[in-house]
């Protein structure tokens, strides 16, 4: 099996068509200026356990480099352990607002390069690369990888968040066979194309949880009902569904998700090119 094909295949949507975000450099900076002009919560709940569990990588000595940052779940605390962190990030939105971030913590050992990774020659060697859910845009995945690798002294570090699905979304599947949106790119594709590249990870498995909270009912149904796929769906079914994982709180309504999130790690193989 070709696992860079399986992952390229991935990023195309449910019409077989590359969205245009994927490949679009203005598209994507316009995402990031809207994200995080609107994000509130400094970081997301659910980034706690695979913050710590990163952590025990990372010396008090490391230099350390993160690739794709986004609005900084990681960055904060790696930057506070480390000698010096260095985040390479191809959006300048994402590197202005970690900047300014980073400025007022007092994290001034902290630097920022605008590229992408894939298409990034490291010019000099880290103790400790890492990247969490940054992978979504790359489509020279494996030059990515191998960047990964090659800029790593101690430690290469992969992350990503994984299934299972919301429950409500398997429900609706299976009792109502309505075709869904479920995830179509997972860790094991990575875990195999590194193989393939021949480089041999660790895998742990962090089990996760986060809270989704709605003020009102047309937040709640716009945000769990729209992956579903056939457009002449039985509404009122797939709703009655939904509901039986919602529970409220002062008016507020409450959706919790178990997920995982996996860790793949490796010591750096020689230089592979």
């Amino acid at each position: 099996m070709n696992f860079k094909e399986l992952w390229l295949e991935g990023m195309k949507d449910w019409n077989g068509n590359l969205p245009e975000r994927m490949s679009d450099d203005v598209k994507e900076e316009a995402f990031w200026e809207g994200f995080v002009s609107k994000k509130t919560d400094a970081l997301d709940d659910y980034a706690t356990d695979i913050r710590r569990e990163l952590l025990r990588f990372i010396e008090p000595t490391d230099h350390v480099l993160e690739i794709g940052p986004g609005w900084g779940n990681y960055t904060f605390a790696a930057a506070e352990k480390a000698t010096s962190l260095t985040c390479v990030d191809s959006s300048r939105t994402v590197i202005h607002h970690l900047q300014k971030e980073t400025k007022r913590l007092g994290l001034e050992h902290t630097r920022f390069v605008h590229a992408k990774w894939e298409e990034s020659v490291p010019s000099k060697q880290f103790d400790v690369v890492f990247g969490i859910n940054c992978y979504y845009r790359m489509q020279e995945i494996d030059r990515a990888l191998l960047n990964m690798n090659n800029a790593s002294k101690r430690w290469a570090i992969i992350g990503l968040t994984t299934g299972p699905e919301k429950p409500h979304l398997w429900e609706i599947h299976q009792e109502l066979g309505y075709k869904v949106k479920f995830q179509r790119r997972d860790y094991i594709y990575l875990t195999n194309l590194l193989y393939e590249l021949g480089i041999d990870v660790n895998c742990k498995i962090l089990n996760l949880e986060r809270t989704y909270r709605y003020e009102n009912e047309e937040q709640l149904l716009k945000d769990n009902l729209g992956a579903i796929l056939d457009t002449n769906c039985d509404r009122k079914a797939a709703e009655k569904i939904l509901r039986q994982f919602v529970t409220e709180d002062n008016g507020i309504l409450l959706y919790k998700h178990r997920f995982k999130a996996a860790l793949l790690y490796w010591k750096p193989e020689e230089m592979i090119f």
